[in-house]
C-alpha cells in the first residue's frame, strides 16, 4: 500500500513539473535543476541552457527563473519555448566581456547578444521580472569611441535579439541596462510586444528600447520607454546596403510612453524601406524628438503610409521632424541634387493628426532632397508652442486645423522646393 501511495505521488509530481502542452498546460523546465545558484554571482549560463535545451528537445515549454539574480552570459532560446522572469527575479548579464563571443549579426561586424532566437517559432519572454544587460562597462568604451553607434563599428551586445523569428511574444518584463539596442526583433513576423519597460541612463549610448528590423506585422502596446537613443527605431537596412534589405512593415504602436529618449523613429538606417505605421495615443515627456523619420542619401529607400494620431508631448525639444540630411536635421547652405541611387530616402504620404506639444524649441522641420521631395504630408488637428516654428522645404505638406505658436519668427518657413497650403 505504502508502495502504491509513493507512486502515485510520484507521477503527480513528475505531471506537474512536466505537463502535456495541450490545453494551455505547459512543461516547465527549472534551471535549479540544472545546477543554477540565482545568487547574483555565480554564472549560470550553463544551467538556464540546459533548461531551454531540455524544453526544446521535449516539444517546448516553460523555462522558469524564479527569485533570485541569476548571473548569464549569452543564452539561447529555441521554438515553443517561453523564458518566463518572475517578479523578483533577474536575469543579469555577465560582466565579462569574454562571455561575448564575436559574431556577424546584421550583416555586420558583432558580438553575442545576451539572449537570442535564431529561426526560431512560436518563443516567448514573459512575466514580471527583469533583463538587465549590466553595460554601464560596455558604455564607458563607447563614449570614448568616434562613431560607436554605427552598426559595425565597436561591436557590443544587444540584449534580446530575435533574428528570422515567427510569432514572437515579449511580455511583462522590464528589460534595462542592454550595452546597445535593448529589444530586436530582424527579419522577423508576427511580434506582439505588450506591457514592458524598457529603461536605460539618459547618457548610455545607443540604447534604443525597441528596433523593428526588416520585420512585419508587429504589435507594441502599453510600451513605457526611458533610454539613451530612440525609444522605438525601425530600420531596415545598414549603411550604404548593397541592396537586397527586406522591408519593415505593418507596425502598430498604441498607448505608449516615452520619457527621455530621441523619440518614435523610423530611421536612419532604413535601406529596405518601411510601409504602413499606425501610432496613436503616444505620450512623450521630456524627449529630444517626439515624430521622427530620418534617413540620408546612404541609407534610405521608400516609406510611406506612417499615421501618427492623438499625440500629446511636453517638453520635447522638436515634435515634429522629417529629414532627409541624417545627422543633420537641417542642409548646410544650397543643396545640389544627386543622382537618384537605390539608397535615396522617399518620404510620402505621412499623417499627422491631433497633436499637441508645449515647452518645445523648435517647432519642426519637414525637408527633402532636392531629387527626392517629402510628398504628401497632411497636419490635421495640430498645435505646437514652441521658441521657433517649423521648417519645410523641398516637401509638400497640407493641413487643417494647424497652430504653430513660436516666441519669435514666422510660425511657418517656407523654404527651397516648400509647396504649403496649411490652414
Amino acid at each position: 500500500m505504502k508502495r502504491q501511495i509513493f507512486v502515485a505521488m510520484s507521477l503527480a509530481a513528475s505531471f506537474c513539473a512536466s505537463a502535456s502542452l495541450g490545453f494551455g498546460q505547459s512543461r516547465v523546465c527549472d534551471p535549479h535543476t540544472y545546477g543554477a545558484k540565482a545568487d547574483g554571482v555565480t554564472k549560470d549560463t550553463h544551467a538556464i541552457q540546459a533548461a531551454i535545451d531540455h524544453c526544446a528537445q521535449k516539444a517546448g515549454g516553460i523555462v522558469k527563473l524564479s527569485a533570485g539574480t541569476f548571473v548569464s552570459g549569452p543564452i539561447v532560446l529555441k521554438s515553443a519555448v517561453t523564458l518566463e522572469i518572475d517578479k523578483g527575479a533577474t536575469l543579469l548579464g555577465s560582466s565579462d566581456h569574454a562571455d561575448y563571443r564575436p559574431k556577424v549579426e546584421f550583416r555586420q561586424p558583432a558580438v553575442e547578444p545576451l539572449v537570442i532566437a535564431t529561426d526560431a517559432s512560436h518563443v516567448s519572454i514573459v512575466g514580471g521580472g527583469v533583463i538587465d544587460g549590466a553595460g554601464e562597462s560596455w558604455w564607458k568604451m563607447a563614449r570614448g569611441v568616434k562613431d560607436a553607434g554605427v552598426m559595425g563599428n565597436h561591436p557590443r551586445p544587444r540584449l534580446v535579439v530575435f533574428d528570422h523569428c515567427t510569432h514572437v511574444r515579449v511580455e511583462g518584463v522590464t528589460l534595462q541596462n542592454s550595452a546597445f539596442w535593448q529589444l530586436v526583433p530582424y527579419y522577423s513576423d508576427d511580434i506582439v510586444i505588450r506591457n514592458i519597460r524598457v529603461l536605460a541612463p539618459a547618457n548610455s549610448p545607443n540604447t534604443d528600447a525597441v528596433d523593428p528590423f526588416s520585420s512585419s506585422n508587429i504589435t507594441i502596446d502599453h510600451l513605457y520607454a526611458d533610454v539613451g537613443d530612440d525609444d522605438i527605431a525601425i530600420k531596415s537596412g545598414a549603411i550604404n546596403s548593397p541592396g537586397g534589405d527586406l522591408l519593415s512593415k505593418n507596425i502598430h504602436i498604441t498607448d505608449s510612453t516615452f520619457l527621455h529618449g530621441h523619440g518614435l523613429s523610423v530611421g536612419s538606417e532604413i535601406a529596405g524601406g518601411m510601409q504602413n505605421l499606425v501610432a496613436e495615443r503616444i505620450h512623450f515627456n521630456g524627449t529630444a524628438n517626439g515624430i521622427r523619420v530620418k534617413a540620408n542619401r546612404d541609407r534610405g529607400n521608400d516609406v510611406g503610409h506612417l499615421v501618427f494620431r492623438d499625440i500629446d508631448m511636453k517638453d520635447v525639444k522638436t515634435p515634429i521632424l522629417i529629414s532627409e540630411y541624417y545627422p543633420k536635421a537641417l542642409p548646410e547652405g544650397d543643396v545640389a541634387p544627386a543622382p537618384v541611387t537605390h539608397l535615396t530616402p522617399f518620404f510620402h504620404d505621412i499623417s499627422i493628426e491631433n497633436l499637441r506639444a508645449e515647452g518645445s524649441e523648435v517647432a519642426g522641420v519637414i525637408f527633402g532632397l532636392p531629387e527626392s521631395r517629402v510628398e504628401r504630408v497632411v497636419l490635421k488637428n495640430v498645435s505646437i508652442q514652441a521658441t521657433k516654428g517649423l521648417t519645410i522645404g523641398y516637401a509638400e505638406v497640407s493641413g487643417e486645423n494647424v497652430s504653430i505658436q513660436p516666441q519669435s519668427g514666422k510660425p511657418i518657413a517656407s523654404l527651397a522646393g516648400a509647396k504649403v497650403s496649411i490652414k
